[in-house]
């Protein structure tokens, strides 16, 4: 029976057979380098954006972009999630918005907000705030709509009001919703930052794989994609530690 902690050396030893096979049949000529460089060659690219050190400044552009959605969109779709699950109203008039931007793809506002907020970091600030804010929305919305409402009633049949559940039902189980999906807000809020910089920018990451494509250099587009996938996982292990040391009481 395979040893379950054993697990990542397991993992470990097929990327290397994967890597190695990659880079024989790369080196036998039966790769197109053009099309599928050879794992040699996108690390060369990579240790060159370091060494060179420009992409320091790329990495602040999307690392701000990225963060600035993150937490905004995080505050904004816990306020409206919490103020359409409590006010019908509101819910009436901001569910079918939230609705029809769940429904199409939001990366396509894109080019909206380059010609709005022009190239600089607001369009893609804007781009992964609203990609995260509808996720947290519907998150929150969803999740005040279905909790325990036991609960509920036993705040208010100890004659707690709307202040009693917001702080003892509603704000725990909130804080629960939106660090449970906070991998997923990160993954997206990248994903805005990313893409509106791939739309138009004049630095960033999307911008280095716009001009990577561009020049057809397969090697330094999948190097900054490998680079984009270190990132983004680092921030989930760093996600997933707040998530259990914030949840212990859970």
């Amino acid at each position: 029976m395979l040893n379950p902690k054993r697990a990542w050396i397991r993992q470990l030893i097929a990327l290397a057979t994967f890597l190695a096979l990659w880079e024989a049949a790369g080196r036998a000529d039966l790769l197109n380098p053009l099309y599928m460089p050879m794992p040699s060659s996108i690390w060369d690219a990579l240790v060159e954006l370091f060494a060179g050190g420009r992409i320091w400044i790329h990495m602040e552009a999307t690392f701000t972009a990225a963060l600035a959605g993150l937490v905004i969109g995080i505050v904004v779709g816990i306020v409206l999630g919490v103020v359409a699950a409590l006010i019908p109203v509101v819910a009436e008039l901001l569910e079918p918005v939230m609705l029809l931007l769940n429904a199409v793809p939001r990366v396509i506002l894109a080019p909206l907000f380059v010609i709005w907020l022009g190239i600089g970091l607001a369009s893609k600030v804007a781009l992964a705030f609203i990609l995260v804010a509808v996720v947290i929305f519907f998150t929150v919305f969803t999740g005040i709509r279905q909790v325990d409402r036991r609960l509920v009633e036993r705040i208010v049949t100890l004659g707690g009001g709307r202040s009693a559940l917001l702080r003892h039902v509603y704000l725990p189980s909130v804080t629960a919703w939106v660090l449970g999906n906070l991998k997923v807000a990160v993954g997206f809020a990248f994903t805005g930052a990313v893409v509106g910089e791939f739309v138009a920018a004049s630095r960033g990451l999307g911008y280095l794989l716009s001009f990577a494509q561009s020049t057809f250099n397969s090697a330094l587009m999948m190097a900054l994609v490998l680079l984009i996938m270190a990132v983004v996982l680092v921030i989930f292990g760093l996600a997933s530690r707040l998530e259990k040391r914030l949840l212990r009481w859970n």
